[in-house]
């Protein structure tokens, strides 16, 4: 907690409706956020038993600084991932962080299985556990509404939920945060759906005095105006995350036809300009952020005979536009939005479900499946069956489609194809080909979440390619994520909070750390996650590469399979040695 020398730590018992409140000093030298996170993950997870056993935790927390200074909003899941089998990671923004702090908690730990259907409500005197039966099946979208309609809204509220994929424990199903915001990747909806936990609810209701408020003020007010009045942010205010449609694709390095090309021959249409201009409606922002990253567009649904039309508005970035467009051949930004939409119903993560329905169309090309497993012909651009089959994972509607809700790698062990199953240590390919960085990055990451180390952003500024230069640029980023992901710092603030900009912020309310702090926090936190990695089975070598990695050319040309395993070792080789200090 600010101004405190503990964490404070609610833990809640599904299986019998039981809380405990614990104020861990211990747990102060992580920090926050990721660290925190990362150390109740270490003590509570079983590894001998199933990621979707019910004695399985959830963890959530929040960072040292959250909402109390700009861009500084996310909260940390951690989780055993049921889709790789080991650490999961995913960060959220909206309101949970701000009303996770004003309800007077900086972690929670979920443990046991409801006896039936449930939602908790937690607030700072109490934690309610409530009947869900009547919202199992919902969409998020609708469960969310029932519940603002069904509890009382007093001080600041924050709803996380699942849909009907996290109930059917699709193994990449997400968790909506306050509508527009997602714990996405790896699987936490399953998590949720093995508990029985449909939503939780979060009220925070306390004041939160700033003892020294000059120092402070002055603080926030310097970050305030870098994230409002220089460059650094205003990309991601202005068309957002999707202007890197064009710039990647012309310099071929957008994954296209699951990856069988690298540029897109429709990409101006599905452009972060084009979305801007034919379907961007308004621009929101997360509590306690002032640039309003998140874009909202709409498009048209017929929904009756005689043209009858209704407005749909859906959340768009660059990685659902890749996932669910250039991925899958998809042509324009109104067909892009409609499968975005069928997707948040549905709970799925957006980037594991475009690149298994990559997968799963070669699959059908190749004729490794066939239409009777199918159900409907799959074919690159076709977006009315996509849209189809997007329903179907979220069901498992046969044994085809439960194969793709465990994921392309799962489901290339089955029906062959495993050199087009685009994934990462099990975890799909995130949207960049830019070179040996984007794979090798991907796959070393301590999370195997997204973009744990930039490895994409390495590859194009390195102006000539050098293998130690790499990995050490990966290693160094990986660790100083650790910092940042403790403090719970949107990662597109990245370059406003400096270690100079940490320690001011951190010291004006009430800490009082070091540069050399710093780095011994953020190494303590890089050394659990591969404690807790390794205590869960992973083993980096034994990760394998799809071959097409090495078939279509990146941004910087074809790469060698053998370059990218010989680097894959360097890097293992500098964690032994971290870990052996």
């Amino acid at each position: 907690m600010i101004y405190e020398n503990y964490i404070r730590v609610l833990y809640v018992d599904l299986a019998n409706n039981k809380i405990r409140v614990e104020n861990r000093k211990d747990l102060s030298e992580y920090l926050g956020g990721v660290g925190v996170a990362s150390k109740l993950l270490e003590e509570n997870v079983k590894p001998e038993l199933d990621p979707l056993d019910e004695q399985q935790p959830i963890i959530f927390a929040i960072g040292a600084a959250s909402t109390v200074f700009p861009v500084v909003t996310k909260t940390v899941a951690m989780f055993r991932s049921p889709l790789t089998g080991e650490l999961g990671e995913s960060h959220a923004g909206g309101r949970l962080a701000l009303t996770l702090l004003l309800a007077g908690y900086d972690a929670v730990v979920i443990l046991g299985k409801a006896k039936k259907p449930s939602y908790i409500t937690i607030n700072r005197n109490n934690v309610e556990f409530k009947d869900a039966r009547a919202f199992w099946g919902m969409s998020a979208d609708e469960v969310g509404r029932v519940i603002r309609e069904r509890e009382p809204g007093g001080g600041k509220r924050s709803i996380i939920r699942i849909g009907p994929a996290g109930e059917n424990l699709v193994k990449y199903s997400s968790v909506c945060v306050d509508t527009y915001r997602h714990f996405g990747r790896l699987g936490l909806g399953a998590v949720f759906g093995s508990k029985n936990l449909k939503a939780i609810t979060v009220v925070g209701d306390r004041d939160l005095p700033v003892k020294n408020f000059k120092e402070y003020f002055k603080v926030y007010q310097e970050i305030y105006k870098r994230v409002t009045d220089t460059e650094i942010m205003s990309k991601y205010h202005d068309a957002g995350t999707p202007i890197n449609v064009e710039p990647l694709n012309a310099a071929g390095a957008l994954p296209t036809k699951n990856l069988r090309q690298s540029v897109f021959e429709y990409g101006e249409n599905i452009s972060g300009e084009t979305f801007a201009r034919k379907n961007l409606v308004r621009k929101m922002a997360c509590t306690g952020c002032p640039v309003g990253c998140i874009h909202i567009g709409q498009f048209r649904r017929e929904f009756d005979k005689g043209h009858e039309y209704e407005a749909v508005s859906v959340g768009y970035d660059y990685e659902l536009i890749f996932a669910l467009g250039s991925f899958i051949g998809i042509k324009t930004s109104d067909e892009i939005l409609k499968l975005i939409e069928i997707v948040e119903e549905e709970g799925l993560d957006a980037m594991s479900t475009g690149v298994v329905l990559g997968w799963a169309t070669e699959a059908f090309m190749k004729k490794l499946v066939t239409e009777e497993q199918t159900l409907v012909p799959l074919a690159f651009g076709n977006t009315d069956n996509y849209y189809k089959a997007i329903g179907y994972i979220a069901r498992r509607k046969n044994d085809f489609y439960s194969a793709l809700a465990d994921g392309a790698d799962k489901a290339s062990d089955i029906y062959g194809g495993k050199d087009f199953a685009m994934t990462l240590a099990k975890n799909e390919m995130p949207g960049y080909h830019t070179g040996y960085g984007a794979i090798i990055g991907a796959a070393v990451g301590a999370r195997h979440s997204h973009l744990c180390n930039g490895g994409y952003s390495i590859d194009q500024s390195m102006k000539e390619f050098d293998k130690e230069k790499l990995v050490e640029a990966l290693f160094a980023e990986e660790k100083e994520r650790c910092l940042l992901n403790s403090l719970t710092i949107c990662l597109f603030a990245r370059k406003v909070y400096d270690r100079k900009t940490i320690l001011a912020a951190l010291n004006s309310i009430g800490y009082s750390l070091t540069d050399e702090d710093l780095t011994a926090i953020a190494e303590r936190i890089y050394k659990t996650k591969i404690r807790v990695k390794k205590m869960l089975g992973f083993d980096q070598m034994k990760v394998k590469l799809p071959r097409r990695f090495f078939e279509t050319p990146s941004m910087n040309g074809l790469l060698d399979e053998n370059t990218a395993y010989e680097l894959m070792g360097m890097y293992n080789k500098k964690v032994e040695e971290m870990m052996a200090k």
